[in-house]
C-alpha cells in the first residue's frame, strides 16, 4: 500500500505541474479583455502613423505563453476607410495595404509591441531567430 501511494504521490509531482503549466495557443474572442489591451497596445503605433482615431478588423489573433501575434487592419471608427493621402501616412514601395502585422510580449503588467510591419507581403517572421521559439500554430494558424 506505501508503495502504491508513493507512486500517486510522485504522478501528482511529477505531472501536475506539466499539466498546470501547459502551453496552448488561443484565439481571445471580442469582448474579451485580453484581446482590448493588447489592441490598445497596437492602436498608439498606428495612430501616430496613419492619424486618430482608429479601430480595427482583426484578421487574425493568437495568444501564446505571455506572446501574441496578430494581423490587423486599421480603419476609422464604424469601418471608414484611412485615406493613404493623409500627411502622417508613410507609404512603402513593397507595401501590400495596411495590413499590420505585430508581436506583443506581456510584461511589466501590459502589453508591450515587440515588432510590427505595415503592409508586409509576406510571411517575414518565417526563419528569424525570434520567432523559431514559437509553436507553428501561434505563427502560421495550424
Amino acid at each position: 500500500m506505501r508503495n502504491f501511494l508513493l507512486a500517486i504521490a510522485l504522478f501528482f509531482t511529477v505531472s501536475l505541474p506539466s499539466m498546470v503549466n501547459a502551453k496552448e495557443v488561443y484565439t481571445p474572442q471580442q469582448g474579451d479583455p485580453e484581446r482590448t489591451a493588447i489592441l490598445n497596445a497596437v492602436r498608439p503605433i498606428l495612430e501616430v502613423r496613419l492619424g486618430k482615431p482608429i479601430e480595427f478588423f482583426v484578421s487574425w489573433l493568437r495568444v501564446y505563453d505571455g506572446w501574441a501575434f496578430a494581423a490587423v487592419n486599421p480603419q476609422r471608427p464604424g469601418g471608414g476607410q484611412i485615406d493613404p493621402h493623409t500627411p502622417v501616412y508613410e507609404p512603402w514601395e513593397h507595401q501590400d495595404g495596411l495590413q499590420t502585422v505585430v508581436l506583443l510580449k506581456h510584461d511589466y503588467g501590459q502589453w508591450n509591441v515587440v515588432e510590427f510591419a505595415i503592409g508586409p507581403t509576406d510571411a517575414y517572421w518565417e526563419g528569424l531567430p525570434l520567432y523559431q521559439q514559437f509553436p507553428k500554430a501561434f505563427l502560421f494558424g495550424q
